[in-house]
C-alpha cells in the first residue's frame, strides 16, 4: 500500500513539471486539520509558509492558520503572552505539515498579564 501511495505521489508531482513544489495549503483553518488541501507552486514561489495567529486566555482564545506556496520567506515570530503570532517556512514539498511550533506560550508573561489586567480594573476599588 506504501509503495502505491509513493507511485500516485511521484506520477502527481511528475505531471505538473518535476521541479514544480508542492505545498499544504488553508486560509484561516481553527488547527491543522482544516489544511488537507495541496496547493501547486508557480515557478516563482521557492517556500511552503505556514502562519499561525493566536491568543487569548483559556476557553476565551483563538487561533488561525494558513499556509502555502510564497516566493520569499518573511520567517519570524512574536509571542507577548496572550497573543502570538508566527511565520515559519520550508523548501520542499510538502513540508508544511505542522503548525508553527515556534511559538509557544509563557507562562511568566501570561501570568504577568493577567495580573496586570486585575490591578488596571480593581486597583481603583482596593483602595
Amino acid at each position: 500500500m506504501k509503495a502505491a501511495w509513493a507511485v500516485l505521489l511521484t506520477a502527481l508531482l511528475g505531471g505538473q513539471g518535476a521541479l514544480s513544489l508542492v505545498c499544504w495549503w488553508c486560509d484561516g483553518a481553527d488547527s491543522n486539520w482544516g489544511c488537507w488541501r495541496w496547493q501547486w507552486c508557480s515557478d516563482s514561489d521557492n517556500y511552503c509558509a505556514t502562519t499561525y495567529i493566536g491568543g487569548g486566555i483559556g476557553r476565551y482564545s483563538s487561533q488561525s492558520i494558513s499556509k502555502g506556496c510564497v516566493p520569499v520567506c518573511p520567517q519570524g515570530g512574536v509571542d507577548i503572552g496572550l497573543a502570538a503570532a508566527s511565520i515559519n517556512c520550508c523548501s520542499s514539498s510538502l513540508c508544511n505539515i505542522s503548525g508553527a511550533s515556534s511559538v509557544k506560550s509563557n507562562y511568566l508573561i501570561l501570568a504577568m498579564g493577567i495580573l496586570a489586567s486585575f490591578l488596571y480594573l480593581f486597583g481603583g476599588r482596593l483602595g
